[in-house]
């Protein structure tokens, strides 16, 4: 999601995104510095090598631990990229080549702006194409959007194979899983209408709709994206003006109309909210494993980071591109490992979503603490780096700590005698093959 410039109080654009990936699938913050590379340098992402720039920016990752690319991340410049899985009528490709993940990695390593990187991601994608198993434990195959945004400037760019469509959007604007651009966009591939017309997918020249045309119906229906979008766009739009950042964080843990008060995560194996949590069948056998929120003024972009899964149990800390990360511990791995900062949180997590009504335990002094990690943060703008970064450790310690006397609490709280026998099968899984005591 994006609150653009051109609609918060302070005109400085906002990003948000959550990454929904399988509840093992350990996700973490990772910190590139800037390299300078030989000519003639390959690169290996995840399936592939490729030619190597000879020059690469600091870049700011949430990724899974296994793959190469990442589902969001930032760079030195202030641009900021997050990436869906998309579904077509065309088959996505199985023969590896580059994740959409990998494609992220590269445009913010190798651009500056967001045009720029559209530029790199689109020429990537037409000479390499994209494909491979995108699933960490289970085979899975899919096509990719982008929302690419800069203090500036904010795009949105669809794909499909190896053709794709770009648009510039303000204000509020999201994707999710499901293809947004219609009849009208800014940018395209070449061959992008004349493949449809091909196929029958377009019936008369003049009559071209990207996300109608080449949009698969069971995934895309069933994936709930377009609710989400609407759902996103809606709750900026009516809260997000004057307190951005807050909205952005409200948002990201919204949980569907029925409000937070209704909400049940053991209830039907079809509801798939923008906060996402896992239950049984396919639709629900992902959740939101990371999530982050970048406020992009020009000088000192902010980013604030969960690192960790759900971000209505966890908490948002606030790191800087010039600074790196604070020492975050080793990087997890698919099966739970106390020492990794996933883990840790994971007992909360699961321990809470036993029964969501725990949340009470701990919701108000997680947004005391939020607020506190906000204000602070934004005074500190322009202190020295070494200042900054002291300050982004004290967050994470102490947000640490705080979870630890939350989780003690959520322990020794009743809970819901009786869960529906389906939720409580499917966690009984996750936590078997994450080894969970």
């Amino acid at each position: 999601m994006v609150a653009t410039h051109e609609m918060t109080a302070d005109g400085i654009s906002v990003f948000g995104k959550n990454s929904d990936r399988e509840p093992n699938e350990a996700q973490f913050l990772a910190y590139f510095p800037a390299v300078d590379y030989p000519p003639g340098s390959s690169l290996h992402c995840t399936y592939i090598d490729i030619p190597q720039a000879e020059h690469t920016y600091n870049v700011l990752l949430s990724k899974p631990f296994w793959i190469w690319g990442a589902e969001m991340g930032a760079n030195e410049h202030g641009l900021v990229i997050g990436n869906d899985a998309v579904f077509s009528k065309a088959p996505s490709p199985k023969e590896p080549a580059l994740l959409g993940m990998d494609l992220l990695r590269l445009g913010l390593e190798r651009a500056a702006t967001a045009p720029q990187a559209m530029e790199i991601i689109t020429t990537m994608l037409e000479q390499f194409g994209q494909g491979g198993n995108c699933g960490f434990s289970h085979p899975e195959y899919y096509h990719n959007s982008f929302l690419i945004v800069d203090p500036r400037q904010a795009w949105i760019l669809e794909t499909v194979d190896r053709r794709w469509a770009a648009r510039q959007v303000s204000g509020a604007a999201s994707i999710s899983n499901c293809l947004t651009i219609g009849s009208q966009f800014d940018q395209a591939s070449a061959d992008l209408v004349s493949f449809a017309r091909g196929k029958g997918w377009t019936k008369e020249p003049g009559d071209f709709d990207f996300a109608r045309d080449y949009s698969d119906f069971v995934y895309t229906t069933f994936a709930r994206g377009r609710q989400r979008c609407q759902r996103s766009q809606g709750l900026l739009r009516a809260k997000g003006r004057d307190h951005t950042l807050f909205a952005m964080f409200a948002t990201l843990r919204d949980h569907g109309e029925k409000g937070e008060a209704n909400f049940q995560p053991d209830r039907g194996i079809f509801e798939f909210n923008i906060c996402a949590h896992a239950g049984y069948g396919p639709v629900r056998a992902t959740q939101t494993t990371g999530s982050l929120v970048a406020y992009l003024q020009p000088e000192y972009p902010l980013y604030f980071v969960t690192g960790t899964a759900a971000p209505c149990t966890s908490v948002f800390k606030p790191v800087w591109m010039d600074t790196g990360l604070p020492d975050l511990g080793p990087q997890p791995v698919g099966t739970s490992d106390p020492a990794t900062l996933f883990s840790q949180h994971e007992q909360l997590h699961r321990a809470t979503m036993r029964d969501y009504r725990r949340i009470e335990l701990y919701r108000q002094e997680r947004d005391q603490m939020e607020a506190r990690f906000v204000r602070q943060a934004l005074e500190l703008a322009g202190a020295p780096k070494e200042e900054r970064l002291a300050f982004s450790a004290r967050c994470f310690a102490e947000a640490c700590a705080s979870e630890t006397e939350w989780l003690e609490r959520v322990s020794n709280a009743p809970g819901q005698t009786r869960l529906s026998w389906h939720y409580a099968l499917a966690w009984k899984g996750f936590n078997q093959q994450a080894k969970m005591v």
